[in-house]
């Protein structure tokens, strides 16, 4: 009698839940928080709902135009769902950072890094635009999983160390000769 009253004695602390299961089948999740009595002989496994964060690697991709670059993004996100978190993937966190990597170099691929072209958006100008790009293709990669994306923005942001020298001396050669084109115009 002590066991089956002990087994259905269940915490909860404030920003978490327990999804509970009886005998392998899903009963339901407890939200309420504090000791709380519920079926006897289920198992419960404890799901933070609070919000969490943390920053993909940096990852080296190739951009619109064919540079490589290397890109990091900080990723804000929490559990929507509790039952989906558990039951549809094996581990949501190592399934949402996988996943968050895998559109962040498809997004990075779709964007030149600078100076883009008319109706483009680059990842350097348009960092807002590209946020919100990366924001919602994470959300629909990591739907199924039961996450919500709060926010994706974008952390680190450069020219692949191989290239970065050749790209410094283009941007200087650009800044010259728009130098030189705006003395000419003023001379004429």
């Amino acid at each position: 009698v002590v066991f089956v009253i002990v087994s259905s004695l269940t915490i909860v602390s404030p920003g978490d839940t327990k999804v509970v299961q009886f005998f392998g089948r899903y009963v339901g999740t407890i939200r309420k928080q504090g000791l709380l009595l519920t079926m006897p002989l289920t198992t419960k496994k404890k799901v933070s709902v609070k919000v969490h964060n943390f920053e993909t690697n940096e990852l080296k991709v190739n951009d619109l135009d064919g540079n490589p670059i290397n890109i990091a993004a900080i990723v804000v996100w929490q559990v929507a769902d509790t039952a989906r978190a558990v039951y549809a993937v094996e581990e949501y966190e190592e399934f949402i950072k996988t996943q968050s990597e895998a559109a962040l170099r498809h997004v990075a691929t779709t964007h030149p890094y600078d100076e883009p072209g008319p109706g483009e958006t680059s990842l350097r100008g348009g960092t807002d635009v590209v946020s919100a790009e990366l924001a919602a293709e994470v959300a629909e990669r990591v739907a199924i999983a039961g996450l919500e994306i709060v926010e994706v923005r974008i952390s680190s942001l450069a020219y692949a160390p191989e290239i970065a020298q050749a790209m410094l001396q283009r941007q200087q050669a650009g800044a010259i000769i728009a130098a030189r084109a705006q003395i000419v115009e003023g001379a004429v």
